[in-house]
């Protein structure tokens, strides 16, 4: 495979130095106080959790050392774990486990620990520094019109190759929703699990022969096939060239081409009116200072009568105002410019700004988890393919560490993925939709 046509050589093989991050421990004053404040933080702690850290000289920490099945963190090097916390907290986090610092046989079930107890593992008179130490959100990742086209390049056109090798045959970068988690499903359930979802949001959003549909979002097409094979016609934006490309191949290679079309286009400069507007899990991309905007667009363009559905990562709202402002490490390395709302204050903006009320909501954050722990066993697997693209050790455990980061905000509670659908609020009465074989009322 050829690495520059799929953009490789802009995102991969690069070392942390360059690309991933500095390989160097932080060191001054600063970073000395930094590690002896977090070093004394975490081993509080984690005397109060069901978690066992390992130290190299082989002493355990945690409050569940007595029993072998607590999940396990080993520190390979607690002073530069500590002095990395201590200067950059999550990101610095984040970069100990890239650095080698800090690791874990399961960290799914390590992270979940410390994410279900997140509130608690600084002390509430510190909590009120964390704006004062802790980095801010830089101004280049913010969400403008070419600034979102940047934010969208660094993680979408890593690779469609890339992409491949973890997602299933439907190339959905999303959650998928399962009949059932009990038993927990295999792989071969996600293909049929990502159509499950985006039927349902097709159907919400009452889209049949000679629907008007637009896509804010595109993926990799999926969603707009499925539309159009319902004879829908569908107009689909991306910010993503690699995703632009391969989604209009799929779509030419199910013989739609002449229903479908898949544009480079922000949603802020989208124009006409559509029966069905349908948006997964791009929302987050927005940033919090365009959320309104992006709404008043969702409101703008559409047609009297029709539907809004909107695919949705939350978290809870006091924990989005308090990290509204700081850097996380999600943000430096997998998503620029990522924002995550809450509930709340989605309804508080549509309230404000647009005339849409919200008529549906579905819940789905253990589909979200499940999703992920498919992807990211599947990922583990591809190591040695992922490599061969020319992706280095350094990125490669970035990448593991993001996929069992976000399955344990969602298998703690922390984060929910949503379905939301909109419709202008003087319409009545509301109207019910049929979704896999059971009968919904729209509230």
């Amino acid at each position: 495979m050829n690495s520059s046509a799929c953009g490789v050589e802009t995102a991969a093989a690069a070392p942390i130095a360059d690309r991933w991050g500095s390989a160097e421990v932080p060191r001054g004053v600063r970073a000395g106080v930094g590690r002896v404040v977090a070093s004394a933080l975490f081993r509080r702690a984690v005397r109060r959790l069901p978690l066992r850290v390992e130290l190299p000289d082989g002493t355990m920490l945690g409050g569940g050392v007595d029993d072998p099945t607590t999940p396990l963190m080993v520190l390979h090097d607690p002073d530069a774990f500590a002095t990395r916390v201590g200067a950059t907290g999550l990101i610095g986090f984040g970069e100990a486990y890239m650095a080698g610092d800090w690791s874990a046989p399961d960290p799914t079930a390590a992270l979940t620990v410390l994410a279900s107890n997140m509130g608690g593992l600084v002390p509430g008179p510190l909590q009120a520094l964390r704006s004062l130490v802790l980095p801010r959100q830089p101004a280049r990742t913010r969400a403008t019109a070419t600034g979102a086209r940047g934010n969208a390049a660094h993680h979408y056109d890593l690779s469609n190759d890339f992409f491949a090798l973890f997602l299933d045959e439907t190339i959905t970068y999303s959650a998928a929703l399962f009949d059932r988690l009990d038993p927990a499903p295999g792989w071969d359930d996600l293909a049929a699990a990502q159509r499950n979802k985006i039927d349902r949001l097709l159907d919400a959003t009452e889209v049949g022969p000679g629907s008007s549909v637009l896509e804010i979002g595109t993926g990799w097409g999926e969603l707009a096939i499925r539309a159009a094979r319902r004879g829908a016609t569908v107009r689909s934006i991306t910010l993503s060239a690699q995703q632009q490309r391969l989604a209009r191949e799929r779509v030419t290679a199910a013989g739609l081409a002449d229903q479908v079309s898949i544009e480079l286009l922000d949603y802020r400069d989208v124009d006409g009116r559509y029966d069905a507007v349908v948006s997964v899990e791009m929302i987050e991309a927005v940033g919090y200072d365009y959320l309104a905007d992006y709404l008043t667009v969702l409101e703008r363009v559409l047609a009297p009568g029709g539907r809004v559905a909107v695919q949705v990562i939350t978290m809870p709202h006091d924990r989005m105002r308090a990290g509204r402002t700081t850097h996380t490490w999600i943000q430096q390395y997998i998503f620029p410019g990522g924002f995550l709302p809450s509930e709340e204050l989605l309804a508080q903006l549509l309230s404000r700004h647009t005339a849409l009320e919200i008529v549906d909501r579905t819940a789905m954050g253990e589909h979200y988890a499940h999703t992920l722990r498919l992807w990211q066993e599947r990922f583990v697997s591809a190591d040695d393919q992922v490599g061969e693209l020319g992706f280095d050790e350094v990125f490669r455990r970035m990448w593991r560490l993001y996929l069992a980061y976000s399955e344990a905000g969602f298998r703690s509670g922390y984060l929910d993925t949503l379905q939301l659908v909109l419709r202008h609020r003087d319409e009545r009465p509301p109207r019910p939709f049929r979704t896999a074989g059971r009968r919904i009322s729209v509230r």
